[in-house]
């Protein structure tokens, strides 16, 4: 099962991903050893999770996620579904 998910940076910063275990993939950001992106603001803490079919899929919904604005990420975090 992959997942698609949001962190907050300590910055306020939105990064979206894809993994198949977002809790690691949460702790490996805060590690240090995450994406380039997250490295210089942490902590970062998981804001919205949805599960996807297959590993496409995934990539597909992080990329349609990823071309929203901020304001429109923070709506979809608000839809609560984690």
């Amino acid at each position: 099962m992959y997942y698609v998910y949001i962190a907050v940076c300590a910055d306020g910063s939105l990064y979206t991903g894809c993994t198949t275990d977002v809790e690691r993939r949460i702790r490996t950001h805060n590690s240090g050893h995450g994406a380039k992106y997250t490295r210089s603001r942490l902590p970062v803490a998981l804001a919205y999770a949805e599960p996807a079919e297959d590993r496409s899929a995934a990539l597909r919904r992080e990329y349609a996620i990823k071309r929203l604005s901020h304001k429109e990420k923070l709506a979809l975090i608000e839809s609560g579904r984690t």
